[in-house]
């Protein structure tokens, strides 16, 4: 089910949303990253981007078994500003 939250759409779960996903970005603990991964795999995403200080090896390395790219530890915001000033 769809719900508004400041102004921005959210699901309670990856399949519930409507469109495809690329990159699923996971701001969880790690303890909690295989299940995402599991959905992640699930819905043909192509990239597990885990934040900084979220690190799962097990689950990075079956994300990368499905065909997955997979980032640990890394913030997506800081990667980016980094390749638009170089």
């Amino acid at each position: 089910m769809e719900q508004d939250v400041l102004g921005e759409k959210c699901y309670p779960d990856l399949k519930s949303v409507p469109i495809p996903i690329e990159i699923v970005d996971i701001f969880r603990r790690s303890e909690l990253v295989p299940e995402v991964v599991d959905e992640a795999i699930s819905i043909g995403a192509k990239v597990i981007w885990m934040q900084e200080g979220v690190v799962h090896e097990e689950a990075a390395a079956k994300a990368r078994a499905a065909g997955l790219d997979v980032v640990m530890d890394r913030c997506i915001l800081v990667d980016h500003r980094a390749t638009m000033h170089t």
